[in-house]
């Protein structure tokens, strides 16, 4: 059941091939430039690289996993939406209608929805992938979000998603979300795994006044006080405040992962789930790339955690798999660059000496 699929995808991690990554550093000192100096550009195509096992990684197809789900912790006032929209998100973008779907069209990306816990019977859609492990959390606040079976269900429902549009032929993977009040639950996770104060790693999610953020940090409080969740139980931790959608992105990320498919991360959300993984399996780390800094205070917490450097910082708060989808151009230009640029040898070029 869940437990051994989740086990077999954490067996079937590896780590970076090291001599793919060796001879993409051996180019990069060939190519007509100055050693280093397109900067992040040379050591992405070198993650790539090992990612991959070779020089030319594919960087399309390009497939976005929307994982949709609501939150019982949105009975507390936690948010300026109510979790209707959630189910009215979900309908935007199956018409095409989302900011996801303008960015995914111009990348040349597919979108897909899996709704994993929609508080809402939706219609029947060629993009909708329909696996609800329950209609929305419980209040964590009052009661743990879930059971740890439902935990389980949705990281496999995630990891079983992720390898189908691998196997469809997806070579990078965006997971990306729809829940509202889903800040909430990536807050308290941030909490947990970090180490860091409530206040510091809670932002304004759809935007909060300062009362109504101050009410929110409140209420992450005396959940995490009540429940008592335990930086190395990740299980538990999703079980006590996490989110089906949350829960759902680990899988994908862990099934990416083993896949030797880059998984380009999102924002706060989709970062508490790649922490998740981390935590689960440790080796899926350098097969993330994170695609932009959001505003969300918990996401630079989340990214430090990890050791990773976002690509862009364009001060986005939206989700969806957007910053993800902005930064794409910027792995196929990583990989073009490598493997397109002429060397010293073949353009003629005398190589500098350095200082």
């Amino acid at each position: 059941m869940s437990e051994s699929l989740l086990a077999a995808t954490i067996s079937a991690l590896g780590l970076p091939d090291e001599k793919a990554m060796a001879a993409a550093r051996d180019r990069q000192e060939q190519l007509t430039k100055p050693s280093g100096a397109l900067g992040r550009l040379e050591a992405l195509s070198i993650q790539l690289a090992g990612i991959s096992g070779r020089l030319q990684t594919p960087t399309s197809p390009c497939a976005v996993i929307i994982c949709a789900a609501d939150h019982g912790i949105t009975a507390e006032g936690v948010s300026a939406f109510p979790s209707a929209v959630t189910a009215q998100m979900v309908l935007n973008f199956l018409a095409g209608g989302a900011a996801a779907n303008v960015l995914a069209r111009q990348m040349g990306a597919s979108v897909t929805v899996l709704d994993v816990g929609v508080d809402a019977d939706l219609p029947s859609h060629p993009n909708l992938i329909e696996h609800k492990i329950r209609r929305g959390t419980a209040n964590f606040a009052v009661e743990a979000a879930m059971q740890a079976e439902e935990v389980l269900a949705a990281i496999e429902v995630g990891i079983r998603t992720a390898n189908q549009v691998i196997a469809d032929g997806a070579r990078i993977v965006i997971p990306g979300e729809m829940g509202i009040g889903n800040t909430t639950p990536s807050a308290a996770i941030a909490a947990v795994l970090t180490g860091q104060a409530v206040e510091m790693v809670t932002g304004t999610g759809t935007g909060l006044a300062f009362a109504g953020w101050r009410h929110k940090c409140e209420v992450i409080r005396k959940a995490l006080a009540l429940h008592k969740p335990s930086s190395t139980d990740p299980i538990d931790l999703l079980r006590c405040v996490g989110g089906l959608e949350i829960a759902a992105i680990t899988g994908i990320v862990l099934a990416g992962a083993a896949a030797r498919v880059p998984i380009l991360l999102d924002g706060v959300i989709a970062t508490a789930g790649a922490s998740i993984a981390a935590r689960l399996a440790p080796l899926c780390i350098p097969f993330l790339v994170s695609g932009h800094h959001s505003q969300e205070p918990g996401h630079r917490a989340f990214l430090e955690h990890l050791g990773m450097l976002p690509l862009l910082d364009l001060d986005l708060r939206l989700g969806e798999g957007t910053g993800a989808l902005l930064a794409l151009p910027l792995l196929q230009a990583s990989v073009r660059t490598l493997n397109e640029m002429a060397t010293f040898d073949e353009a003629a070029v005398e190589k500098g000496i350095e200082d």
